[in-house]
């Protein structure tokens, strides 16, 4: 009776994790990091972003910042290519989703198999 139940519940898992390989086998490009937004103040005098009662700043400047390979790197990002940057992040904060809960789905599954 006891392997009545397990089965179908390996069925499950291994039904869960063939789900999630497609999910993942479905992204499109991706690239870590985070993006932000950022404002400067040069150092020319009498720039607008020196002006004592109304302070305008450069910007916004895009900043993509990542760890990869052990190495930080930070990147200015163009006004026309922040829509593809937003999808690739967003596509890469997916696949992290998805691998974890693969390698979830994985470990329960083993451990169903290692009681057989």
């Amino acid at each position: 009776m006891k392997a009545q139940n397990t089965n179908p519940s390996r069925q499950r898992l291994q039904q869960r994790i063939d789900w999630l390989k497609a999910q993942i086998h479905a992204l499109g490009p991706m690239r870590p990091g985070s993006l932000s937004r950022q404002y400067n103040v040069c150092g020319k005098p009498g720039c607008r972003c020196k002006d004592p009662k109304n302070a305008r700043r450069h910007g916004p400047y895009y900043q993509l910042n990542y760890v990869y390979g052990g190495k930080k790197t930070s990147e200015f990002v163009r006004p026309q290519n922040l829509k593809q940057v937003r999808t690739q992040l967003a596509n890469y904060k997916r696949f992290r989703r998805l691998s974890d809960q693969w390698i979830g789905s994985a470990l329960r599954l083993a451990r169903l198999e290692l009681k057989q």
